[in-house]
């Protein structure tokens, strides 16, 4: 085509003039069309990007990609600071416990054999559970549950996501929430960032990385959000808790989970994997990172987590609960005892006895806050230390009245 034009002298007659110049406006128009082109698929990512926006060229596409970018650099950043950690017990000290090839017990408990390994002097150290945990200072210090590091005849090993071993000391255990801290021996580890749980939402992304099964170290599942604030009984082998404030999240937490990260999309840590629902599919809760931050501040007080104490059994009022006992209120804590006399309304001694608390009151407000099915007492005093002084509103014979608390300290 340049040579033909080079040809046509420009000045030789109209026609050839008129040619080149519909070339030429051709070739304006095609650029047009293509700078056109590439500009609103430049804009219409740009545009999803920043979520304001769709385009009809491929934007569902665009964002599953940004999406599943994101995800990939938060486990890149996040997994080598979490840990596996491996339960060891010297099964010749397990009543019960047999080793032997004609034991047919699904359970590996032979009642006519039950003693005869026990007096054995070799020790036979074995694996016997594990779970999860997250490095969270390079010196070693490592978050988990309670749950998983509960027993005091076990011990236990750290195993990092580089494969490396350590021997890992219980420094100590939360006393009235799932949550632990353990300690190892190493320098310059990686480490996870402590985010916030105080503004979580429903719907909103987060990945769970954990030892699923106790045999697939580092297992990363994806969800969202599925509920904030529930209040659940979670039970294992050695009885079960109360566990207030939990986060409900869709992202798959199996056992062995216990104990690891639950993080958002910028890779920090909003959460603690430690419970699921059994009855149900993908029904996963974690303790708040907030929850973890006033353990954290309690150690570095006083050397080990303490918490608030009270010192009183009470029951959350409702209208059933006001009927059956023919309240005038129906809300706040009703101080009860448990029918026997190692169950007391009010420990003796205790915060609550000293301030004059007793069987039958109603404790109303903390510091103003009310208490109620959505605001329990045991969720509100979660947010005091032992030693800070509160003042409670409470009715007691017919009479409302305030009253100032000293909390004791949780054994």
């Amino acid at each position: 085509m340049e040579n033909n034009e080079e040809k046509i002298p420009v000045s030789d007659s109209r026609e050839p003039v008129e040619k080149s110049n519909i070339k030429f406006f051709t070739l304006v128009v095609l650029l047009s069309f293509l700078f056109g082109l590439a500009g609103a698929v430049f804009g219409s990512t740009f545009l999803v990007k920043d979520g304001t926006s769709f385009s009809p060229f491929g934007d569902v596409k665009t964002i599953q990609i940004n999406e599943d970018s994101a995800v990939v650099d938060v486990v890149k950043k996040a997994s080598p600071a979490v840990v596996s950690i491996i339960i060891s017990k010297d099964l010749n000290k397990i009543p019960g416990y047999s080793t032997s090839p004609f034991d047919f017990s699904p359970f590996g408990l032979d009642p006519f054999f039950q003693n005869r390994n026990q007096d054995s002097d070799t020790p036979n150290i074995q694996e016997v559970g594990g779970g999860s945990g997250f490095i969270i200072s390079s010196e070693g210090l490592i978050v988990t549950n309670k749950h998983v590091v509960e027993d005091t005849t076990a011990t236990y090993t750290v195993l990092t996501n580089d494969g490396k071993k350590f021997d890992a000391q219980v420094l100590s255990r939360d006393p009235i929430n799932d949550l632990a801290l353990v300690k190892i021996s190493a320098d310059n580890l990686p480490t996870l960032t402590l985010g916030d749980s105080i503004n979580l939402e429903i719907g909103q992304k987060v990945i769970a990385i954990g030892n699923s099964l106790g045999e697939y170290r580092n297992t990363v599942t994806t969800g969202v959000v599925s509920g904030i604030g529930r209040n659940i009984v979670a039970g294992g082998g050695s009885g079960s808790e109360q566990l207030e404030g939990v986060i409900q999240t869709d992202a798959a937490i199996n056992p062995g989970n216990s104990g690891g990260p639950l993080l958002d999309i910028g890779g920090s840590v909003i959460g603690i994997n430690t419970a699921i629902d059994s009855e149900g599919q993908l029904v996963g809760f974690a303790i708040p990172v907030n929850d973890l931050k006033r353990d954290l501040d309690s150690f570095n007080r006083f050397g080990k987590i303490v918490k608030p104490f009270l010192g009183i059994r009470y029951v959350l009022v409702n209208e059933s609960i006001k009927e059956e006992n023919n309240l005038t209120v129906d809300y706040g804590a009703l101080i009860v005892s448990g029918g026997r006399p190692s169950d007391p309304a009010v420990v003796v001694g205790s915060a609550a006895d000293q301030a004059g608390l007793r069987e039958n009151d109603i404790i109303l407000e903390v510091n103003s806050a009310r208490v109620d099915q959505d605001h329990s007492l045991a969720g509100i005093l979660k947010n005091f230390n032992a030693g800070d002084q509160i003042k409670m509103k409470v009715l007691s014979r017919g009479e409302t009245k305030d009253i100032d608390v000293i909390l004791g300290e949780t054994k």
